[in-house]
C-alpha cells in the first residue's frame, strides 16, 4: 500500500507518511515555507527559496532544524544531503548597522556532498563534488576541488577521498535514480 501511495503521489519511500502529513499541515495549511517546492520538515526554515536551486535527489530542509538563508543565492548539486540543524547562509549584515545587508557571492555546494549535524556554511563558500562536512564544522572558505572531508571551526581538510570510488558511487546512484529506486 505504501509503495503504491509513494508512486502515485511521488513521495520518497524512505520518508514516513507522518512527514508528509506534517508537511501538509505546516507548509500547505499554515503556510510555513509555503514557497518551497518540496516537502520540508516543520522545524526547518528556508528564507528566500526562489534563490535556492537544487539538483536531482536533493531535498534541503527535509531534516529537522535546517536553516537556509538564500538571499544572495544558493546552488545545491545532485544527491546532496543536509543533516539536522545544518545552516546554509548566503547573506550577512553590516557589522555596525545590522539592519543593512552586505552583498556576497552565492553559496555553492557540489553534487554528492554530505553535511553532518550542526554544520554551518557561510556566504560565498564553494564546496566541490563529494565534500563531506563533519558535524559541527563551520566552513568559512571554499574547497572547490571536492573529494574531501572537512572538520572543525574553522573547517579544515581532514582527508581526501578517492575520486575513483566517488565516481563509482555517482554512477551507481544515478543508475538507481534513473530506474526509479
Amino acid at each position: 500500500m505504501k509503495k503504491l501511495l509513494c508512486r502515485v503521489l511521488k513521495l520518497r519511500p524512505e520518508m514516513p507518511l507522518s512527514f508528509y502529513v506534517l508537511d501538509l499541515l505546516f507548509r500547505r495549511l499554515l503556510r510555513q515555507n509555503a514557497q518551497v517546492g518540496w516537502a520540508v520538515h516543520h522545524t526547518s526554515t528556508i528564507r528566500n527559496p526562489g534563490r535556492l536551486q537544487v539538483g536531482r535527489g536533493t531535498f534541503p530542509g527535509d531534516s529537522p532544524g535546517v536553516y537556509i538563508n538564500a538571499d544572495n543565492g544558493i546552488y545545491v548539486g545532485d544527491f546532496t544531503n543536509l543533516g539536522p540543524r545544518v545552516a546554509l547562509i548566503s547573506a550577512n549584515h553590516d557589522a555596525v548597522a545590522n539592519d543593512l545587508s552586505v552583498p556576497a557571492a552565492p553559496l555553492r555546494l557540489g553534487s554528492f556532498c554530505w553535511l553532518g549535524v550542526g554544520a554551518v556554511v557561510l556566504p560565498g563558500v564553494e564546496l566541490g563534488d563529494f565534500t563531506v562536512v563533519g558535524a559541527g564544522a563551520v566552513v568559512t572558505r571554499s574547497f572547490p576541488q571536492g573529494h574531501c572531508v572537512l572538520v572543525g571551526n574553522p573547517a579544515r581538510l581532514l582527508r581526501t577521498l578517492d575520486p575513483a570510488d566517488c565516481d563509482a558511487q555517482a554512477r551507481s546512484t544515478r543508475e538507481r535514480h534513473a530506474a526509479g529506486n
